[in-house]
């Protein structure tokens, strides 16, 4: 893809009104990767997106830096977002890259999330964060 600043907009500014948009960028048989996640198709990749709005409030992507290679393009970024629930808010930040593949039309044909869920989720959260982090300092030993 050529001209990235609309996708990286959109990904920076992705709302659960502007996922409509998703068809502008991905080609309806686009596949998509994450540590949870590995769907087929425009409309399972809007659902995933959708589903991060009702896990954490107020989601916001900052990408930082752009790769682009022969291979597509890798994009670093920052998740930003508050979590709820019986703790209390708190706001966290997930650490990520995505690597993109793109058609000859320039349409997203494979989006893949890599981060580490572990270290970035898991161990952040107040009751299973005990549990992870004793197990990394386990493997350490």
């Amino acid at each position: 893809m050529n001209d990235l600043k609309p996708l990286i907009h959109w990904f920076e500014h992705l709302t659960p009104g502007t996922l409509d948009q998703l068809p502008q960028f991905y080609a309806a048989h686009a596949e998509f990767k994450d540590p949870f996640n590995e769907v087929r198709g425009s409309d399972a990749i809007k659902r995933i997106f959708a589903h991060l709005f009702t896990q954490v409030e107020q989601p916001r992507f900052v990408v930082d830096s752009i790769f682009r290679g022969d291979d597509g393009v890798m994009l670093l970024w920052d998740l930003h977002f508050r979590t709820g629930g019986p703790f209390g808010a708190k706001a966290m930040t997930l650490r990520g890259a995505t690597h993109l593949r793109f058609d000859a039309g320039e349409m997203i044909v494979l989006h893949r999330d890599y981060w580490d869920a572990a270290g970035e989720v898991y161990a952040k959260l107040p009751l299973i964060g005990c549990v992870m982090r004793g197990l990394q300092r386990m493997g350490r030993a």
